[in-house]
């Protein structure tokens, strides 16, 4: 389902001004309108900080960015996932107000405590898609990781569960997992 782009072009207008408020809360468009989400924990912001710090390690060709706007306005769709990564060489010709999807090599979300679904769900369907070639979700609550690959535009064609503890292949990159805090 698309978002009429009128439509996603006014809530755009309303997700760019909710972020200005004094809390700066971090707003998506989905399929079923404006998502917004809360302040990460401790265990979430610590995980994508390990996440990202291996990521820029193994790929210092690639930039590796934290709660950015990714758009697809064809599809009425506006995500800010958790870690996403870029080809370095693409940064000068991406748009000011978002990152395009067909650029990026790979996603990654953190579950969230209070809103497990839209990863697990919604996040993979509109990361498939916008063409998202590798969508990794780290889960601190259950203390694993799917990375999924093979978008089909409903969601992806191979997924595959690991433990933390055990290291995880997501495209050229190796992540381990056991230092990863888990949620209490």
């Amino acid at each position: 389902m698309t978002i009429d782009a009128a439509i996603f072009a006014r809530l755009r207008e309303i997700a760019d001004e909710l972020s200005q408020l004094p809390m700066k809360p971090r707003v998506e468009i989905g399929p079923q309108g404006l998502v917004m989400m809360m302040s990460p924990t401790t265990p979430h912001g610590l995980t994508v900080i390990y996440l990202r710090r291996q990521l820029e390690q193994q790929a210092p060709d690639a930039l590796v960015f934290t709660n950015t706007d990714m758009q697809d306005a064809a599809l009425g769709l506006l995500r800010v996932p958790d870690l996403m990564v870029l080809p370095a060489a693409l940064i000068d010709s991406q748009p000011q107000d978002a990152v395009r999807p067909r650029d990026v090599e790979l996603v990654v979300e953190v579950v969230s405590r209070s809103n497990p679904e839209n990863d697990y769900r919604d996040k993979i369907v509109d990361y498939s898609a916008m063409g998202i070639p590798l969508y990794l979700i780290v889960d601190p609550g259950r203390g694993t990781a799917q990375m999924m690959s093979e978008p089909t535009g409903t969601g992806y064609g191979k997924t595959r569960t690991y433990d933390y503890g055990q290291p995880i292949p997501v495209g050229r990159w190796l992540l381990t997992t056991d230092s990863l805090p888990r949620y209490r």
